[in-house]
Order: C-alpha cells, then structure tokens, then sequence
C-alpha cells in the first residue's frame, strides 16, 4: 500500500508525507470500523443487545474500556472474551498502521544523517 522510499533515496517531500499520513489515517479507520461492525453483530446476535447497546459494548471493549453489559449466555462469554484478544491485538495493528509512516520518516532522516557524516 505504502511505496516508502529506500535507504539511499532522498527523503519524501513533506507533501509526499503528507499523504501517506492519509493514507495511514485512512486504512487505520477502516480497520477500528471492521473491527466495530464485528464486535456489533457478534454482541447483536449472541447477546440479544440493541444494536445501539451492541455499539456502544463493542467500541468501548475496542477502546480498551471493557464492557458494559456483562454477558449472560454461554456463546456471549466466548465471543466476549474472543473479541476482547482481538481488541487488544487490533489496537495495536492500528497503531502501528497509523505510525508507519512517522517512524519511517524519522529512521530515514537519522540515515540519511548518518551518511553525510552528520
């Protein structure tokens, strides 16, 4: 998705940079969308929740808040504790799709530096 440039490139123009943030920024969202649609109709379906309770279960678990409503079925507890692994992992990958293009930038600048003899 990201074309970053290579060790003996130059460094991106800021407007090239720019646009990567956006792009990071976009896929960033779709993933905490993906991720909101699932816990959603997975607490919709297995726990009976309105789908505005489903919402506000799924994006607070998603936050790293936990839980709201406390599951009262079987399947709900499975898929609350399933969901709640995938929260903690997808916050991470989001992050880390967000800040790619920062950390890139900043270990390119420190290599291009490093190369000059700065």
């Amino acid at each position: 998705m990201l074309r970053l440039e290579r060790k003996k490139q130059p460094l991106a123009h800021r407007t090239v940079f720019l646009q990567r943030m956006a792009a990071s920024i976009g896929l960033g969202s779709a993933i905490v969308a993906a991720s909101l649609l699932v816990g959603m109709i997975g607490y919709h379906s297995f726990e009976q929740l309105s789908w505005m309770d489903a919402f506000l279960n799924a994006s607070m678990l998603l936050s790293g808040m936990g839980p709201l409503a406390q599951p009262q079925t079987d399947g709900g507890k499975v898929f609350a504790g399933f969901y709640a692994l995938f929260s903690g992992f997808a916050v991470l990958a989001i992050t880390g799709v967000i800040l790619t293009p920062v950390f890139h930038r900043m270990m390119h600048a420190f290599h291009l530096a490093e190369e000059n003899g700065s």
